[in-house]
């Protein structure tokens, strides 16, 4: 398992827009994408789950990948997060 911390820049957090567009790359990982807020664990392949979390601007979150390809795959999510999901 690998796994990073994060901060959320986008200015409306993790809503439905981006929470898919998160949710979305996380489905085309080979590895299990778990996003960590507190003690909420959620399955990032469900923007469901993702929205659950409650996750806003400012916020520190930590993205766990456990898996085939799991660095790949965590260094992708990251990336994704930093560069603000599309918004």
């Amino acid at each position: 398992m690998v796994s990073k911390q994060v901060k959320i820049t986008n200015k409306t957090g993790l809503h439905l827009r981006p929470a898919g567009v998160l949710s979305k790359i996380a489905g085309g990982c080979k590895s299990s994408v778990i996003l960590v807020k507190g003690d909420k664990r959620v399955n990032a392949k469900s923007v469901l789950n993702v929205m659950s979390a409650q996750i806003n601007v400012g916020d520190e979150i930590i993205v766990e990948c456990e898996g085939e390809n799991e660095a790949d795959d965590l260094q992708t999510i990251v990336e994704a997060i930093q560069s603000g999901l599309g918004e």
